[in-house]
Formats: C-alpha cells, sequence, structure tokens
C-alpha cells in the first residue's frame, strides 16, 4: 500500500461551530447512504455553484425519502484563495453531520485531495456529448484529446470512453480496494484508478451524464495534457517492472 503522509491538522475538521473533531476514516463503519466528495482548489467564485445545486438535490431527496441520509465533504487542497471560508458557510448553513470542510495544508493534486477523504464503479461519462463538444474546440485541442484517449487504451485503460469525467461513483469497498493503492496524485489519477479496478476485476459501468462546463477551468490545455501523457506511460512502465504491486488477494471472484 502507498505512503500517505498527512499533517497533523488534516486528521480534523472543523464542526459548525468552528470545534475540531477526529475526521472519520472509509475504513469506518458507514454512517451515511452517500458521501460525495469535492476536491477543491481555488475555487471560491465556483464552488456555490455547484454546491447550491448539489444541496438543493440532497434536500430535495432526503424530503421524499426520509431514510436517505447524505454528506458533502470539501477537501480544500491547498487553496491560496477563500475556498476554504466559502465552503465552511455551507457546513455553518446544514450543519457538519451534512457539510464538512477538509483543507489540506498543501496542494497535492485531484487525486491526492480525494484520496486523503476516503464492489461496483459508475463512471459518468461526456461521451454523448462529444460531437458538439469537438464543435467548440480548436483543431489542436480536438488532436491533443484523441492522443490521450488513444495513450489511456493503448497504456492502460480499455473499454471506458469518457476516463477523465470529474463524476465517479463507488461502493465503499471499492473506493477502499482502489483508493489504498492510488500512487498518482495529479490530473491522471483517474486512469490509475481504472486500471487498478480492471485488475481488482470490480465491474465499472459506464453512463451518460448531462455536464455543463463552468468557467474559470484549472486545467492548461497544452500543459496538462503532456503532464497526463508522461503520467500514463509513468503509470505503465510501474506497473510493468513491478515497481509498483497490487494485492492480488483483493481481486473479486
Amino acid at each position: 500500500m502507498p505512503h500517505i503522509h498527512q499533517h497533523e491538522e488534516e486528521k480534523f475538521f472543523l464542526n459548525a461551530r468552528g470545534q475540531k473533531e477526529t475526521l472519520p476514516s472509509i475504513w469506518d463503519s458507514p454512517t451515511k447512504r452517500l458521501s460525495v466528495v469535492v476536491p477543491s482548489y481555488n475555487e471560491e467564485k465556483r464552488l456555490p455553484v455547484m454546491m447550491d445545486e448539489a444541496l438543493d438535490y440532497l434536500e430535495e431527496r432526503q424530503k421524499q425519502d426520509p431514510t436517505f441520509t447524505y454528506e458533502v465533504i470539501v477537501v480544500d487542497d491547498g487553496s491560496k484563495d477563500q475556498t476554504s471560508k466559502v465552503a465552511f458557510k455551507y457546513c455553518q448553513k446544514y450543519g457538519s453531520d451534512k457539510v464538512r470542510v477538509i483543507t489540506l495544508v498543501k496542494n497535492r493534486g485531484k487525486g491526492g485531495a480525494i484520496r486523503m477523504e476516503q464492489m461496483a464503479i459508475a463512471c459518468g461519462s461526456r461521451a454523448h456529448l462529444e460531437k458538439e463538444s469537438i464543435a467548440q474546440r480548436s483543431y489542436f485541442r480536438t488532436l491533443l484529446m484523441y492522443g490521450f484517449h488513444f495513450l489511456v487504451w493503448f497504456l492502460c485503460v480499455k473499454g471506458v470512453r469518457d476516463t477523465q469525467c470529474g463524476f465517479k461513483l463507488f461502493t465503499r469497498e471499492a473506493a477502499s480496494r482502489t483508493f489504498s493503492s492510488l500512487h498518482i496524485e495529479r490530473w491522471a489519477f483517474d486512469v490509475e484508478l481504472l486500471y487498478i479496478a480492471q485488475f481488482f476485476k470490480i465491474p465499472i459501468a459506464e453512463i451518460a451524464v448531462n455536464w455543463t462546463e463552468i468557467e474559470g477551468s484549472k486545467l492548461i490545455p497544452f500543459w496538462s495534457w503532456l503532464q497526463m501523457g508522461k503520467d500514463l506511460l509513468f503509470i505503465r512502465l510501474r506497473y510493468l517492472t513491478g515497481a509498483w504491486r497490487l494485492d492480488q488477494t483483493k481481486k473479486m471472484n
């Protein structure tokens, strides 16, 4: 299992009264039907749009079905703006039983932020929107996209058309098996996550989702794709040479 360094401050979260409470672990007994993890880096402007819509839906769902319980966990990935303060307002409004804010000491990347929180996996897919999105992209960006998709298929993951969609739903068991084996913390972490899931023979379903882009993405097209390409090669070589190993006993029958 990869070693995860956790600062002392990252072992706690603040409740609605501003008091420290110990952060639960994915290894603890479940207390909620659904946990929504929101990795955030410098998202003080975009976060409210997502939180308002998500919490309105979750609250309505709970009114319709009182047995449905949920929590939204915002992981501030070492932001330099007011992301944590913005998120904490929701904690004060809804209570820390429903909204928790974890602030990481330094930026770890999307995968690192999600892993710090934590037998089937459901992957949200935007592949059905591909024709529309291609029409809005430059030729160069479209070329980069197809190149990345080919590398994903050739080196790591087959059978998943959109590995990078931010919406992924895990059972608790699937999350504990995959995230405990994860090494990559930046943008290509989704690919390693699915690579691990396929190795463990965890069923994966790709489901079309409605997706709306909000201005302010931290993804810089050329350099981010270049870094992800390097990470894909790194993932393949590390597992191929045995530098990274997966526990065979975690495979599903």
